[in-house]
């Protein structure tokens, strides 16, 4: 496996460093694994249906995935991670290597979509959802699990936010 060009070229970039891979794939009505958002670093076209990108330790992705066959879906699931540094605890979800810290892991189309409306409003709200604050993450995890809404994400909570990243916590 060659290095992506975004990565300087070097044979060993991505498999040398501690970068987290996330596949992504599309073959219509069998598989689908896409980014809802996130800010990958580099990325490498494998062939016309697979890509890899790749993630900085500690950028937040939104990572969904569905597959099908001639009796409908057998899978949605939508996985919000936290990629990790070397070291660090992580759970491992197929097509991510080495895996993340899961912030949010839910499945069944009515969560999935449940989730992705919530990713929606952030945005209309103005909040970039890999720049939200991780435990807001974890307690929308556990609201749609149980079946209620979340809280709203607020600017009070996202200034809060900010100034803890910025101290180090």
């Amino acid at each position: 496996m060659t290095a992506p060009a975004s990565l300087g070229g070097s044979p060993t970039s991505p498999l040398a460093s501690p970068l987290t891979s996330v596949e992504l794939v599309f073959h219509r009505d069998w598989i689908e694994r896409w980014l809802r958002f996130g800010h990958p670093v580099a990325d490498q076209v494998l062939d016309r249906r697979r890509r890899l990108l790749f993630f900085a330790p500690g950028a937040v992705f939104g990572y969904v995935r569905w597959e099908g066959n001639a009796h409908g879906t057998v899978l949605s699931r939508i996985d919000i991670l936290r990629a990790c540094a070397a070291g660090e605890g992580r759970v491992t979800v197929p097509g991510v290597d080495p895996g993340g810290d899961s912030l949010l892991s839910l499945s069944g189309w009515p969560r999935v979509k449940r989730t992705l409306e919530l990713v929606d409003m952030l945005e209309a709200d103005g909040f970039d959802p890999a720049a939200v604050a991780p435990d807001y993450w974890r307690h929308a995890h556990n609201r749609l699990a149980c079946g209620q809404a979340p809280r709203r994400y607020g600017r009070d909570q996202h200034a809060a936010w900010c100034r803890r990243r910025r101290v180090g916590s």
